[in-house]
Formats: structure tokens, sequence, C-alpha cells
């Protein structure tokens, strides 16, 4: 069941039903009082459950499986591992198309006329079943303009007035496109010319008719919207002939999504990448997974593209994993050039039917889905025949899904799904997560070094740009330094372009009263609001509330409010004000909101009519601009403060990354970044791009502070509206944690954000060393939960677990 609940049902079939049913296949039943569900059957058996009666099945909803048994093995892993139900494991694998869920219906009872019985509320509902045989849930919120309809219903079936129905609607809409032909009896040569006599009076008519021979000289099927083009017609026209019984028009399906593509001749790889290539086929004869460290720009994906291209000549399918949507847009471009007609793509940006084809073209092995490429959730695309999973930039934190569950790690999930496969997994990095390294060193995976640039391009030179000092010597430009200033003018009077990073949306993440220095809060979160000048408002970013920007204070009345920190909007209005000739953009989560946001961003950057990309982390992933001279990094002290224990190898690797986007082809880039603390010794790795000294120095603290790659993380987290029961249910657990694990458990804690939504948080944290086992210390904490959710007063307390919280 879609439901997080963690058993398995048994529900009764019949002996027909029996032969036709098959594992992986969408039945519709019922659960709870009314509720229908799609469920999927898991396994077909004659043992009748104990402790309910089995109920019968509603109907069967496919004909052949739309899950394959690897899917569901490895479903099991998911759940199993990341400690949650099977049932949110299909929730989430699947598009939401296929789970048909029941909308409730309301019918009037046929012979009911006492009508004076009624309040207005329920007369307005009568009223409105007499116009319209059906009503759902949704209409009769809108007949009434409110919310809570239940009691209303409730009083209205006691009555005797309505009746209750569930009905299953199928989402999924295919992609009808309409086409128009002659009719049979038209069709004769020698009818061709009664024909055009007929329509000898309407000329708009015949005209139409002649463009239709004309279109059809090629034998191929003529789309109206054509026809109507080609005549100038309109579309009265053509729906007259089809009255007249000249055309008629019909339908044929086809999918929403089609990349044309000639399989182009690949690049030549250099000979860096050539070795490199060869020791990955090396290393995949003895390991199942490799890791590919290669520097920014060193040509990684045309290796990728090379391996990709012998794996499809074997009949079998890849997976391309990218952290980022943005990504995407870049990169369909380049593997479309080589493999348009094999090629598929899944995110979350792609609307339900979008993905519900790319689902099925996969089950069904189709050519066009040999190469899925994709965000963390199309590893749950029904590969049958998986030779090959490449994860790009492998050490970004957007391949972990942190809710809802399950909260799994796309890396670590696909490795394990390559396994039930028998294919290979390529991670590939600049700047790899200590966790990948380490077990690359360890000889778990394979591990392969490409360490020249593409061209022998060097890479890019590493300015620090003490502000402290600058700031003493007023040398401040708003945010902008003298030196990164004259920097960015060069850099334009040479026509080329600018990246600017700042890894903060919006105006000023603080808005701040100089009389009482109070800031205004959002009401049902524990963070400030942050400043939006575009729209004139103060958002929150975790619940999405907002106002409208006070003139006051709303404390003291003052009329002095300063805002505090900046985002990406006030360096976008800045640079309009110190460079008013040049065109600036800006990219972050506000400016990429619709399907095609990413696109239109980078197409315009990439067609060079931005001078200057003003943009949040989505700047730092592999994305590939040839005109880029420059990299600024606005602020790197905020990184490097952020109270967790990865913050260290998070800024090295954001840094690392947006610097790799500058001097990709030609020249050598320059990137400048403003710091309070130039001796920072993270800073200093980045300046000289020592992947190797961070790797030492931040292991040493892991091994010293038990922290992962040697001790493994479980994290809990406790959630309620009523701040004492959470104080309590949090106390009560750790002291239960502490006397299981001792001094292992890190908590109860506040986190830094102790409240969301209204809810109030509450975080534990579970260290398990490497000798202890995974699966006793689970089946132990999963015995608290059990016990924890049995007292009376923390039953309505969310309780959430997440496995490798990192």
């Amino acid at each position: 069941m879609p439901i997080p609940l963690q058993k398995l049902f048994t529900y009764k079939i019949t002996e027909a039903e029996a032969v036709f049913l098959r594992k992986g296949m969408r039945v519709a039943v019922e659960f709870g009082k009314s509720k229908i569900y799609t469920a999927l059957v898991f396994k077909i058996h004659n043992e009748a459950p104990i402790g309910y009666e089995a109920k019968e099945i509603h109907q069967i909803l496919d004909e052949s499986p739309i899950v394959n048994e690897l899917q569901l093995k490895h479903w099991e892993w998911i759940s199993a591992y990341y400690m949650c139900s099977l049932g949110e494991v299909y929730r989430a694998a699947l598009p939401s198309a296929f789970l048909l869920e029941s909308e409730t219906e309301i019918e009037l009872v046929q012979n009911f006329s006492n009508e004076e019985q009624l309040s207005d509320e329920e007369f307005l509902i009568f009223e409105a079943l007499q116009h319209q045989a059906r009503l759902s849930i949704s209409q009769i919120i809108n007949v009434l303009g409110k919310k809570s309809i239940f009691p209303i219903i409730k009083k209205l079936l006691e009555k005797n007035v309505i009746i209750v129905r569930e009905q299953i609607y199928e989402q999924y809409k295919p992609k009808l496109i309409k086409y128009v032909r002659l009719k049979e009896a038209w069709s004769a040569n020698e009818k061709l010319s009664v024909l055009i006599e007929t329509l000898s009076r309407a000329k708009k008519q015949r005209d139409v008719v002649l463009t239709y021979f004309q279109l059809n000289a090629l034998k191929k099927p003529i789309k109206v919207t054509k026809l109507i083009e080609a005549s100038n017609a309109s579309n009265a026209v053509v729906k007259s002939l089809v009255d007249k019984e000249i055309f008629e028009f019909y339908f044929i399906q086809t999918d929403r999504i089609n990349f044309d593509g000639n399989s182009s001749e690949l690049k030549k790889l250099t000979e860096h990448q050539e070795v490199a290539y060869e020791s990955i086929k090396t290393s995949f004869e003895t390991k199942q997974t490799t890791l590919l460290k290669g520097i920014t720009s060193s040509g990684k994906t045309e290796i990728y593209v090379k391996l990709i291209k012998e794996v499809l000549k074997s009949k079998k399918q890849v997976l391309y994993l990218l952290p980022e949507i943005a990504l995407t847009t870049q990169l369909i471009e380049r593997l479309q050039y080589y493999f348009g007609e094999y090629l598929s793509v899944f995110h979350s940006k792609y609307s339900m039917n979008e993905r519900v084809e790319v689902w099925n073209n996969v089950l069904e092995n189709k050519e066009k889905a040999q190469l899925i490429l994709g965000a963390r959730s199309s590893m749950f695309l029904p590969f049958s025949n998986l030779g090959l999973i490449i994860v790009d930039e492998e050490h970004e934190p957007s391949f972990k899904q942190y809710d809802p569950a399950p909260r799994y790690h796309a890396r670590d999930a696909t490795i394990v799904l390559a396994n039930k496969h028998k294919a290979k997994v390529l991670l590939g990095s600049a700047t790899p997560s200590i966790e990948t390294y380490y077990n690359a060193l360890q000889g778990k995976y394979g591990f392969v070094e490409l360490n020249r640039r593409y061209g022998d391009v060097l890479l890019p030179e590493i300015e620090l740009v003490n502000i402290k000092e600058k700031h003493r010597k007023k040398r401040m430009k708003g945010h902008f330094s003298d030196r990164l200033l004259e920097m960015i003018t060069d850099a334009l009077e040479l026509k080329e372009q600018v990246i600017l990073f700042q890894n903060r949306r919006g105006y000023a993440p603080l808005i701040e009263c100089e009389t009482c220095g109070v800031s205004p809060q959002c009401p049902q979160c524990d963070v400030s609001l942050t400043f939006h000048s575009y729209r004139k408002e103060l958002r929150c970013h975790y619940c999405g509330y907002h106002q409208a920007m006070l003139h006051n204070c709303g404390a003291c009345g003052s009329e002095k409010l300063n805002s505090k920190g900046f985002g990406t909007e006030q360096i976008e209005i800045e640079l309009n004000e110190l460079f008013p000739n040049a065109k600036i953009g800006r990219m972050d989560l506000d400016t990429t909101r619709g399907k095609y946001g990413y696109q239109k961003i980078i197409g315009k950057f990439e067609a060079q009519e931005i001078d200057i990309l003003v943009g949040t982390q989505m700047l730092s992933k592999g994305l590939d601009f040839a005109n880029v001279s420059l990299v600024g990094i606005m602020n790197s002290d905020n990184m490097l403060n952020f109270p967790d224990f990865r913050a260290h190898e998070r800024s090295y690797q954001l840094m690392v990354q947006v610097s790799g986007r500058a001097g990709r082809v030609k020249k050598r880039g320059k990137v400048a970044i403003q710091t309070f603390n130039p001796y920072h010794q993270i800073l200093q790795q980045v300046s000289t791009t020592n992947y190797q000294e961070m790797y030492k120095e931040q292991l040493d603290d892991r091994w010293q502070y038990q922290y992962p790659p040697f001790y493994r993380l479980i994290k809990i987290t406790i959630r309620h509206k009523d701040f004492n029961r959470v104080e309590g249910g949090a106390i009560w657990l750790g002291k239960s944690l502490t006397a299981i694990f001792k001094e292992n458990v890190l908590g109860p804690s506040t986190p830094s954000i102790s409240k969301i939504r209204n809810y109030y948080i509450r975080t534990l944290i579970l260290k398990i060393p490497q000798k202890q086992s995974l699966a006793a210390t689970k089946n132990n904490i999963l015995r608290v939960k059990n016990s924890f959710q049995s007292i009376k007063d923390f039953r309505s307390i969310k309780f959430n677990i997440d496995v490798d919280n990192y």
C-alpha cells in the first residue's frame, strides 16, 4: 500500500484472478472504512491472514506488471537500510499518476422531497445536486466557499438526503495529435474533378483541398494544424469540409518528449583522457564501482560518452545521474548530439504525463529509453537490463533525499541497484566526498585520476581578497572590494563574461530596527524573514510565509529599518549601479521556477546576451561556459562557519567547483575570493587546489571526533506542535537510547532552527562504531520506537529516522 505502514496486507482473489495476476501489477483495494488505494501485488499465495478477515480486491488495474522483480528487491533493500516502510518507497518510486486515489463523490437519494428540514448550507448542496448528478468533495468546497464541509455531509447522510460513493480516476492521459485525410468516397482519381467542381463557389474550401493534395504528395500523415497553416485558412473551413463528408479527422498517439539526434561521431579523446578511459575499463574487470577523480574542465563528460557508446552497443541500458536539474539542461544538448534517438530525461520539472511516458518506455525497453538522464528520482525507473550507472558530481548533497521518507542517498542506493543488475558504477567528481575517496584508497572502489585540463589550459589563478583590510582602508563599494571591481572591469573590456557567486537568495536575510534592535520574525518558524526587494516583501524560506515590507518597526514604530547581510538580489542591484552598460542576469530559485527557467538563463549566458551572471550554488555544478574568464566569490566566510561537521569539506568543494567555471577553453581564468580571514586553512587549500591536504586534515578530525567514514550516523528527529510534549518525549528517548548505546548517543538537542511550520523539533544523533552490527543497532532503535509510540502522551509525536543523514 502507498501508506507508511510497516506490514504487507493480504486480500482475497478468485482462481481466475490468481492465474491472471502477477507480481508488480496494480490492484485497487479498499482499506480502512471506505478509502480505495492503488496497491501493488507483492506475492500471490494460499495462506489466510491472522488477526483480520481478508477483503476482496476492488479491481485489477494493469494488463501486465508495471514494476519488475529487480525493482522490488531494490525497494526491499531501501526500506530495510533506510528504516522506512515499503509503502513509502512505493509512493516515492512511482510517478503520482500511477497512484490512483479514490475521490469521494456524493449523489442525491432518488425520492427525497422534504426540503424544509435542511439548513441553508445543506440546501445549497441539495440545490447544486439538482443541476449536476454528482459532486466531488473539492466541488462542494467551492460551492460553500469553506473548507470544513464534513460535518454538513454527515448531517445530510443522517437525514438520508445523499449517498456517498468512491470513484477511481485514471490520471494519465496519452497525448493525441489530430490528423486529417480525404474520405474513401473521394479518393479515386476520376472523382477529384467532380470534387473541385462541387467546391467552385466555396473558394476557401477549394484552396484547402488543393493544399491538401500538395501536402499529400509526400504520402505522410497530415496534421490539421499544418494544413491550416499551409492554406492560410481557419479551423472553421476545415470543419465545414468534414461536415460535408469530404475530409475526416483521426488521431495518432505520440510521446510528449522526443529528442531528435543524429548519432554523430564522438570527439577524439586526448592522450590523458585515453589513459583514464583504459584505466576505468581495466578497473571494471575486478571492481564493480570506480571513482574517477578528474580536475574541473578535464573533460570527464567525453570519457562518459565513450563508455556509454560501448554499453549501448552491447544492447544494455545506461543511467546517468546528475545532482541538479540545471545541469541536465546543458547536458541534454551534448548527449542529444551523440545519442539523440536513445535518450530520455526524467526529473521533477517534467509534468506527470511526461514522467509516465518515460516510465513506460523504460519498462518496455524501447530504443528511445536506453540512456536515461535524470536527477536522483530516476534510479527508481523499471530498468530490466542495466549495464552502467554514472553518478556525476558524486559529492553533491542534492543526491540525498531529506523529506519525505525514504530518506535515501542516490549514490549509495544506485551502487546496490547496480549490484542487483550485475552492472558497473562510475562515480565522477573533481572534489570527491571524503567517504568515497576513503573507500577508493581502502581498495573498496577502483580509482582513476585525471589531472590535466582539456586542451592543457592551466587551472585558474586564485586570489584571496582581505575585505577586513579593505573596510579599514575604506576601499569597499557596497559589497565589492576595489580589487574585485578592477578585475570585473578588465574582463568586461576584453568582452569576456563574469560569474559572481553568493550562496543566499533574496535581497537581505535580516531587517533590523536601528532604534530597538527587533527584526521581523516568521510567526510559524524560528527564523527571521528575508527581504525580497523585487516584490517588496518579507519571506520565510522554510514555510513560504510572506508579508508586505514594513515601513515602521512592528515593536517601537521607528522608521529606521536597516538591512543586514546580502543575497543575490542585492548584488544584482549594486551591479546595475556600478556597471550601467553591462547586461546582468541572476540565477537562483526565484528566477528558475518554470520548466524552462534554467534553459532560458543558461541559453542567454551561452549566447553572450548576459555579461555578468549572479547566482547561488546552482552555478557551482559542472556547467560549461567557454567565455567566462573571472569568477568572484562574494563572501566565503558564512559557509566556513556553518555548524556542521562537513562545513569545511563542503566549503572546499563548493569553492573549487565554482572556481572551475573560469577559463575553461583558451586562456587561464581568474578567481577572486572575498573573505575576512584569508589565513583560514581551507581558503589556503582552495587557493592552491590542494585536495590531498584538505582530505588528510579532515580525516584526522573525523577520526578524533568519531564521525564518518569511521563511524556511521543515524539521526532521529521528533516533532510536535506542543512544546512540553516534544521536550518530554525527547528526554524519555534520550534516556532509553543512552541505556542501550551508552556514550554513542548525542542529544537530545535543539537544532539551530528549533521550530518550522509551528512544529517544535528535537534531534538525537546515534554514532555506530565500525565493529558494531548495523542490523542489531537498527532492531534496538525500532524496539525503542515501538515503546515510545505505545506511550499515550507520545503517540501523536512525529518520529523520523534518517540513516546516514549527512
